[in-house]
């Protein structure tokens, strides 16, 4: 059925919701990366990042969690298709978990340029 107006608006936003609730229930990477954006957020409070730092952060947190989103679609997917042994198959989900790796490692050297600089010269005060 297809919904219409404010209604439709809000059953796709709790679809949506649904959908990152489930992914973070299920997949144990998504909550260690959930984890670790909330030690982004906490610690770019505490010190205060720039707002260009704020943009870097937000922009690699989101493609972290959106790649990881795809990858469990594809994932799941695969397995409604088949749970036999298919090379094809195997072949699509590595490379969505390899878009996953190249977001984190991303994720990982924004962090570092963002946050080692703000944390040494706190510990040099």
């Amino acid at each position: 059925m297809n919904k219409k107006g404010i209604t439709g608006i809000i059953s796709s936003f709790g679809c949506a919701f649904m959908g990152l609730l489930v992914l973070v229930k299920e997949e144990r990477n998504a909550l260690i990366q959930l984890a670790l954006l909330i030690l982004a957020v906490v610690l770019g409070i505490v010190l205060k990042i720039s707002k260009e730092d704020w943009l870097a952060v937000i922009i690699v947190s989101g493609f972290v969690v959106t790649s990881e989103c795809f990858n469990t679609a594809i994932e799941n997917l695969s397995d409604i298709v088949t749970r036999e042994h298919d090379g094809r198959i195997k072949k699509v989900k590595d490379i969505a978990a390899g878009g996953v790796l190249i977001a984190a490692i991303a994720a990982a050297i924004t962090g570092l340029l963002v946050f080692v600089p703000e944390l040494t010269d706190v510990f040099r005060s």
